[in-house]
């Protein structure tokens, strides 16, 4: 893929540096606590897990990270720039990608159209061209079409590109997922659960992009993740939240020694 532009205004981070730190954020729904008094820090380069058992807040945290929802305490601190609020257009276009845990896709359009989606923050030509599919829009499109496809070729879906995604079957449209969110050149990309409903050949193929990502194209990732295997192999630093707060901090060795998360998450006798 080509080389992410990202605004002006944002500083170099460099790899192992803090690219996004959560600090103390709490967040409530009325009275019900969500978070409580969590902090940690995503550094560039690295895949960052985000464990924990059902309830625990993990969902909510990455709906912070991309100002789906907003703290009523603490803040959020994103290349250097430091924030209590944000829109997810915004964070889109600052470089912050998404999946859920849920395949949320244009289930009546293509493989190829629904990457296409995560080309639109991208393009510049007025609304008025695209219509007409005239001029400097139908050069645009050209152009995006082709780093789609690119997309295409390296997660191997190059037989489904015209399927629509509706008819195809749940691992698939789980990559098709993360072709569009890989469409949008992200800085940081956030994965709510990409293992879930997978069989084994599905989540080693889905590691497999995941790393490829990125070793390839230097992105940083967040992952929501209840595979501990998966976790394991795939983390650089996890970090374990119960009931909405954070009770380990640490590689995926010190966690998994760890007695809270031991007690709290992975059942295992003392």
């Amino acid at each position: 893929m080509n080389a992410m532009n990202h605004s002006e205004f944002r500083q170099d981070i460099a790899p192992g540096e803090t690219l996004l730190a959560v600090d103390n954020v709490t967040l409530r729904f009325g009275g019900v606590k969500a978070i409580t008094d969590v902090s940690f820090d995503i550094r560039k380069g690295e895949v960052r897990a985000i464990i924990g058992p059902n309830g625990a807040g993990k969902t909510s945290m990455l709906n912070v990270i991309n100002g789906f929802y907003h703290p009523q305490e603490g803040r959020i601190t994103y290349r250097g720039q430091t924030r209590t609020k944000m829109r997810p257009h915004v964070a889109a276009s600052q470089g912050i990608a998404r999946t859920f845990q849920n395949v949320a896709l244009f289930k009546g359009m293509t493989t190829l159209d629904n990457i296409m989606v995560g080309r639109t923050l991208k393009m510049r030509t007025p609304f008025f061209w695209h219509i007409f599919r005239q001029g400097p829009a139908m050069r645009e499109e050209i152009e995006h079409r082709k780093f789609v496809e690119e997309i295409i070729e390296f997660l191997e879906i190059e037989h489904i590109r015209k399927v629509p995604v509706g008819k195809l079957p749940y691992g698939l449209q789980k990559r098709v997922e993360l072709g569009r969110a890989l469409a949008m050149q992200p800085e940081l990309l956030l994965l709510d659960e990409p293992m879930a409903g997978m069989n084994l050949e599905e989540k080693e193929d889905m590691c497999r992009f995941i790393l490829d990502t990125k070793e390839q194209y230097g992105t940083t990732i967040a992952l929501i993740e209840h595979d501990m295997g998966v976790v394991m192999d795939l983390s650089d630093r996890v970090v374990v939240l119960e009931y909405g707060q954070k009770i380990a901090d640490g590689t995926p060795d010190e966690v998994k020694k760890n007695q809270k998360v031991i007690d709290a998450y992975l059942g295992v006798a003392h």
